[in-house]
């Protein structure tokens, strides 16, 4: 079975609708910041004070590899895994690729809350996250579907990767 890979910007949603995924299909989840965590027995944003994200981008595309090759499970990508071609070739080889997108008002309101967002610890956010979101963005367009999360709760998201997916059990 296929996994479903959920990538998209930081705040956009990919935890709690990978949860409503899971729920929905009976799969299990891969969060590949917590496999990171794990793996390296420090935080994220422990990785990029320490190492830099230069070096937390490669830690980031040996974890796309390894969970590439998992099979039938929803594994929720880091917001700039989609940056390195390579990741996403790896990642599209047992799945599909759902990116969740919101706008950067959106996105700062969710992330606001939380002192774990590296690249977000800056003078102005809202412009950093504008930024980002632009280069980001056709990165983010290779995806097999795209969905707008503002304004939905996690399980209408989620309904929407079912039907976008054409998702069979």
């Amino acid at each position: 079975m296929k996994n479903i890979v959920l990538t998209g910007f930081m705040g956009t949603g990919k935890t709690s609708v990978a949860r409503e995924l899971s729920s929905m299909l009976g799969m299990k989840i891969v969060d590949m910041d917590t496999e990171i965590e794990q793996e390296q027995d420090c935080t994220i944003s422990e990785i990029f004070a320490e190492h830099g994200e230069a070096r937390f981008r490669e830690i980031e595309s040996d974890m796309a590899i390894k969970v590439s090759g998992y099979d039938g499970v929803i594994i929720s990508t880091g917001g700039g895994v989609v940056m390195k071609k390579e990741n996403i070739d790896h990642l599209r080889k047992n799945g599909y690729i759902a990116c969740l997108v919101a706008s950067a008002e959106e996105i700062l309101r969710r992330t606001s809350r939380s002192d774990e967002r590296p690249l977000l610890k800056v003078d102005d956010p809202l412009k950093k996250i504008k930024e980002l979101l632009d280069y980001r963005m056709p990165y983010y367009r290779n995806a097999d579907i795209m969905i707008e999360t503002d304004g939905k709760t996690p399980r209408q998201v989620a309904e929407e990767i079912v039907d976008g997916l054409k998702w069979k059990k």
